[in-house]
């Protein structure tokens, strides 16, 4: 039997929760393992027992979710945050990102599609809105100058799946550039991420930019 993705949910409307609550019981993939009103609660739950995923409200009394997020992620490296929340200007999109969130989704997302980011952050993946994809990208093209020490940790293979990484590419869209087996992407994919310090791939697209290395630099061909 698949393990069942163990949430934490986030939020300081008790009722949002309980219907929070509701609909993800209800899947077979989700184990709800607590509730939380602010962020103080939040870092305490994650403390109190095993969390695979936070489902974190950003405007919240106390200690708010951007916050949180930073003392999640360092209390609980395993850990992964989805954002879920009514706010997605940019400047809360990447503070929560920043501080290390895996995703950014708002209230309005429909039931069968937060299931399915739960269990896509769950398993390692990056999840961001369509909208909030492009204010991330338009945040942070505005990149200082290029710092190629920024890759100096890495292989030259390495650089060229960092840079394919910061494009936006697949796995299966590497390997087909590179001519390289899919499990060799993978391999290469962890090794550049845990080389480089970032959570995800989302965080590689934003230390790209944030480094200046992507838009003039180019991946190879």
């Amino acid at each position: 039997m698949t393990t069942r993705v163990r949430v934490l949910l986030v939020d300081d409307q008790a009722l949002l929760r309980s219907a929070l609550a509701t609909v993800l019981g209800a899947d077979p993939r989700i184990d709800v393992v607590g509730e939380a009103g602010d962020g103080d609660e939040a870092v305490e739950a994650v403390r109190a027992h095993r969390v695979d995923v936070v489902l974190m409200d950003i405007r919240m009394p106390r200690l708010d979710g951007i916050r949180a997020t930073e003392r999640v992620v360092r209390l609980s490296p395993a850990t992964r945050v989805l954002v879920l929340t009514t706010f997605d200007s940019d400047d809360l999109v990447m503070g929560a990102l920043r501080a290390g969130a895996s995703g950014f989704l708002t209230k309005d997302a429909r039931p069968e599609a937060l299931v399915a980011a739960i269990c896509d952050v769950a398993s390692g993946s990056s999840v961001l809105a369509p909208h909030v994809t492009t204010a991330v990208l338009e945040h942070v093209r505005k990149a200082p100058a290029m710092d190629p020490s920024a890759l100096s940790t890495l292989s030259t293979r390495e650089v060229e799946i960092f840079h394919l990484l910061a494009a936006g590419c697949s796995n299966a869209e590497i390997g087909q550039r590179l001519h390289l087996a899919y499990d060799t992407v993978k391999t290469h994919v962890r090794a550049v991420l845990a080389k480089l310090g970032l959570r995800d791939r989302v965080h590689a697209v934003i230390f790209a930019y944030e480094h200046g290395l992507v838009g003039r630099t180019h991946p190879p061909g």
